[in-house]
């Protein structure tokens, strides 16, 4: 303990015997006016309980001091001007305003990037301003923890006064052994499926620990439906090994949705029903597999009905399999089922890619073939991309950006001809959340199929509560279509929103020769409740040359439910 050290604390034990019950005042002066207004832009504290802040105090500013580059910064007296002021003399010096630090030579000079500083080829130095000492050294030290050695330290040692604007040091690195993770253990979700770990995390065993890195891998969780965080990643270092625990949480991710829609038909005046039911099941083998279940019956007498499974990370390589059938069925004028198979590879947390093989069989239910129905097969290679932006936090919008494009080049052949074709789907949605409150959606979907001719029962059929509203369930026809979907949405509550609907469409049929453009008008209402999220739409169609009428109006009334 220096002296000074020691006056001070014989000063203050004097006078600890009195004033206990009254604050205690402090002005702390320099060796002249200009170092005073110094040590007053600090903006130290002058007001105290007790003597010991005093002195807590005092050393709180001269270590400030000196990182400001008064490094000769000292503590002259402490005079007991009456009973409740103190007044202390510093001498803080000339400020030195650069340090010139010498490294060895098995120091990675790559390190200095992170740190702004002057550095010279061919030279075993840098040179920093005083004033930023304390963070770059704390910065890296990070860098140096980043590579796998988390305990090691920084000293500077040897230091040396070169001219008055300048001082000199060593940089003496003191590092431990190099850490690598050596065992992952997941709690509370035990079951987690380990491909995930190190395919979509990217933990592995093996790897240098960092432990900033692994905190921001873990984060990627939140863009999972079927595990959350439950709290931030520990980890156990003994002599000779690294653990690293993860604790995560298994969530409720099955969904069941389905909707009932009426309205009046205009042949005969009479209410119609359709509808559909969507069943999506989600890492029940603890895999992270999804299977979907799709039945849709209209008014129009028709049926669709479609059945795939994804299945992530197989056998633990970082490849897909997505595998599906698809039945659709018009009245008893044609049936089509499609089959396919497809490879993805997961680039991250929100960036897809897959290729597969698509083939579709079609059989004319009419007594006799046309030129325009009749029997056909189809074979196509396709490719496709996703990304997907979600907001799970937000149980009522849990996805803010999805974009899914996919092609298909191949033929189809029937009995008159061989036809090479091209198709291309376009869907993708984006949520503007102006406030906490009000936010816009704005949904495009689209496809195209080009060919030298055309079969009705190839093309696509589009129109009802997941396309343009306003509209009967796949009563359009056509080759090429594009359809937006907006809503302005106001939050109510937390589990209530309302919104506007207007939608818009443009097809083409080349088979009749049409070309027409399409407007939904409407609004809706959502709430969610115990049992899912319940949506009710009203909304009308109506074409270019068509007027609006009442009697068209359409209700849609859904329920997505989580299990």
């Amino acid at each position: 303990m220096t002296f000074i050290r020691r006056f001070i604390i014989i000063q203050l034990l004097i006078f600890s015997n009195q004033g206990h019950s009254q604050n205690l005042d402090l002005k702390v002066v320099g060796e002249n006016n200009n170092k005073t207004t110094i040590i007053d832009s600090t903006g130290y504290t002058n007001s105290f309980e007790n003597y010991k802040d005093i002195e807590s105090e005092l050393n709180a500013l001269r270590r400030k001091l000196t990182r400001l580059g008064y490094i000769d910064t000292t503590i002259d007296t402490i005079i007991r001007q009456n009973d409740t002021l103190f007044k202390a003399q510093l001498y803080i010096g000339v400020k030195i305003n650069r340090i010139r630090i010498n490294y060895d030579s098995n120091f990675n000079t790559e390190l200095l990037k992170f740190v702004n500083h002057d550095y010279k080829n061919n030279e075993n130095f840098f040179e920093l301003d005083v004033s930023r000492l304390e963070s770059s050294l704390e910065e890296l030290n990070s860098k140096i923890a980043e590579q796998g050695d988390p305990f090691s330290t920084l000293q500077l040692i040897n230091i040396t006064k070169l001219n008055s604007d300048l001082i000199s040091a060593d940089l003496n690195i003191k590092s431990n052994q190099k850490r690598r993770i050596d065992k992952i253990v997941v709690k509370g979700y035990e079951k987690f499926p380990q491909s995930y770990v190190k395919r979509f995390m990217k933990l592995r065993t093996g790897k240098t620990f960092n432990l900033n890195e692994i905190k921001e891998k873990v984060e990627l969780l939140e863009d999972l439906r079927f595990a959350n965080k439950i709290r931030d990643p520990e980890v156990l270092f003994t002599k000779d090994s690294t653990t690293l625990y993860l604790y995560i949480e298994k969530t409720r991710t099955n969904n069941f949705d389905g909707f009932l829609g009426f309205g009046t038909n205009e042949n005969t005046n009479k209410i119609e029903f359709d509808g559909y039911l969507d069943l999506r099941l989600i890492n029940n083998l603890n895999f992270g597999e999804t299977l979907n279940l799709f039945y849709k019956s209209d008014e129009i007498d028709q049926q669709t009905f479609r059945v795939d499974a994804d299945l992530p990370y197989l056998f633990g390589s970082p490849l897909g399999l997505q595998v599906g059938l698809n039945i659709f069925r018009k009245d008893t004028t044609f049936s089509n089922a499609r089959q396919y198979a497809k490879i993805n590879y997961q680039i991250n947390a929100q960036h897809r890619i897959g290729a597969g093989i698509t083939s579709t069989n079609s059989t004319n239910l009419l007594d006799t073939d046309t030129n325009i129905l009749n029997d056909y097969t189809s074979n196509y290679y396709t490719l496709n991309y996703n990304y997907t932006k979600p907001q799970f936090y937000d149980p009522l919008f849990p996805v803010n950006f999805w974009f899914d494009l996919s092609s298909g080049f191949g033929d189809r052949e029937n009995d008159s001809s061989n036809e090479n074709q091209t198709v291309f789907n376009l869907d993708t949605y984006k949520i503007f959340n102006l406030n906490s409150k009000n936010s816009i959606y704005t949904r495009l979907n689209g496809a195209l199929l080009t060919s030298d001719n055309y079969l009705d029962n190839e093309l696509f059929r589009f129109g009802g509560i997941n396309s343009i509203r306003g509209f009967e369930e796949n009563s359009l026809v056509a080759n090429l279509y594009g359809v937006l979907n907006t809503e302005y949405r106001y939050r109510l509550s937390n589990s209530i929103y309302v919104h506007s609907v207007l939608d818009a469409a443009y097809f083409e049929n080349r088979i009749t020769d049409t070309k027409e453009k399409l407007f939904g008008f409407g609004f809706g209402l959502g709430l969610l409740t115990n049992a899912g999220l319940f949506r009710l739409n009203y909304s009308s169609g109506k074409s270019e040359n068509r007027q609006f009428r009442l009697s068209d109006s359409k209700v849609h009334v859904s329920l997505t439910a989580t299990f």
